[in-house]
């Protein structure tokens, strides 16, 4: 239990997609925070936001004030120094949402995140929040912060495709594409592919891979490809353009794994 005068912060992981997969741990928060702060980014597409609404609308009956949060540019894609301008955005993010909570967010109150996948999975928000908390308590404004974990987009894909993650006696890497521009790790037998804007399934050697491709997983748009990576890639890059084309987005992760 939070002290009294103490405010709370919540990081809700929702899932990869399904509202079926909403916990039950958090549904109790979401029917329990009093404020919900709703991250919009610049480029912020209306099914993610419907699928928030309905999900806040589906576990809560009382009403709930909101508070968005309007995302800075993102300028990575197009910089030459990655990390540097994912650190401006990160310390751009953290100055807006400071004066969010300060503001709207009262003394012995709770305020939450909805956090697509899991809080703990490539997501910047968990990151972010923690030097929000840490920064106010030791200003004297305590804020104790809680995470509640989701289903994420990895754990999606296995079930999708009926397969376990790992295989006896090998390791599991979960990586971004751009640590994979070279191919395959050395040693690294089984990898699970996130953030890959480029398609670099496409570009590094196919032998001896296969490929298992999932894009709107949970949903009702669900796409599943899987095989040998030289026989398929053609078609996920055409599959792909289509549905990004058709839907005006695309989430898709992938595990590349060495045939035995």
């Amino acid at each position: 239990m939070i002290p009294a005068a103490a405010r709370e912060l919540v990081l809700i992981g929702i899932g990869a997609g399904n509202p079926e997969w909403v916990t039950l741990e958090a549904v109790a928060a979401i029917r329990e925070i009093d404020v919900l702060f709703v991250v919009l980014k610049e480029d912020q597409l209306d099914d993610l936001v419907e699928a928030r609404r309905v999900i806040i609308e589906r576990h809560r009956d009382t009403p709930l004030k909101t508070v968005e949060l309007r995302d800075p540019p993102r300028p990575w894609q197009t910089t030459p120094d990655y990390p540097a301008a994912v650190a401006r955005w990160r310390a751009q993010r953290l100055e807006s949402w400071s004066a969010a909570v300060a503001a709207e967010l009262p003394e012995g109150a709770s305020g939450g995140f909805l956090i697509w996948g899991d809080p703990s999975l490539y997501e910047s928000t968990l990151a972010i929040v923690e030097k929000l908390a840490d920064a106010s308590t030791r200003a004297g404004e305590p804020i104790e912060l809680r995470v509640i974990p989701g289903i994420s987009c990895v754990l999606a894909l296995a079930a999708a495709f009926k397969i376990p993650l790992n295989r006896q006696g090998r390791a599991v890497q979960i990586a971004p594409a751009r640590l994979l521009a070279s191919g395959m790790p050395t040693d690294v037998h089984d990898v699970v592919v996130m953030l890959d804007g480029r398609q670099t399934f496409s570009r590094i050697d196919p032998s001896g891979l296969e490929i298992y491709w999932g894009a709107y997983l949970g949903t009702a748009d669900e796409i599943l490809i899987s095989g040998p990576l030289a026989e398929v890639s053609d078609e996920i890059l055409r599959v792909r353009a289509e549905a990004a084309e058709r839907n005006g987005w695309i989430f898709d992760t992938y595990l590349l794994r060495t045939l035995r």
